[in-house]
């Protein structure tokens, strides 16, 4: 059961996407090379496939052109940030409503980065098919700059 608190403070209805998220609507606003901080994601729910922008693979500490596979992704969020993001990823499905949490990852090479992930599910017919958003590194914001 996702937690009351954590649903009314990370979660959010579709028509505030443009808002909530306006780089879906430009992606050509992101992955400015290694001065773009945030990068778009899809998973498509039916495989768990990903589908990764380059400064996502940077945020991540992972090889561009390999696909990462969903559950090394899962399994480099801190314990805390992957309950959080799992339970808000099952309303966001099951509600078909977006979300926004600042979570803790562990990169392969041991750094820590805090990022900003937002989603939002994309919905054919009364099915949520894929999930889509951004994510953004924060770590600054967290730890202050490296």
């Amino acid at each position: 059961m996702v937690a009351q608190s954590l649903i009314l403070s990370h979660s959010w209805p579709l028509y505030e996407a443009a808002e909530r998220v306006p780089l879906l609507a430009r992606p050509d606003l992101a992955d400015q090379g290694d001065a773009g901080p945030v990068g778009i994601w899809t998973c498509l729910l039916e495989t768990g496939a990903l589908i990764w922008s380059p400064a996502v693979y940077r945020l991540f500490g992972l090889p561009p052109g390999e696909p990462p596979t969903r559950a090394l992704a899962v399994s480099l969020y801190r314990p805390g940030s992957r309950r959080a993001m799992e339970e808000l990823r099952a309303h966001a499905i099951k509600h078909h409503r977006g979300f926004t949490l600042d979570a803790q990852i562990s990169r392969p090479d041991g750094a820590r980065r805090w990022m900003r992930l937002s989603a939002l599910p994309v919905v054919a017919g009364r099915r949520a098919v894929r999930l889509t958003g951004t994510k953004q590194d924060v770590t600054a914001d967290y730890d202050g700059p490296d």
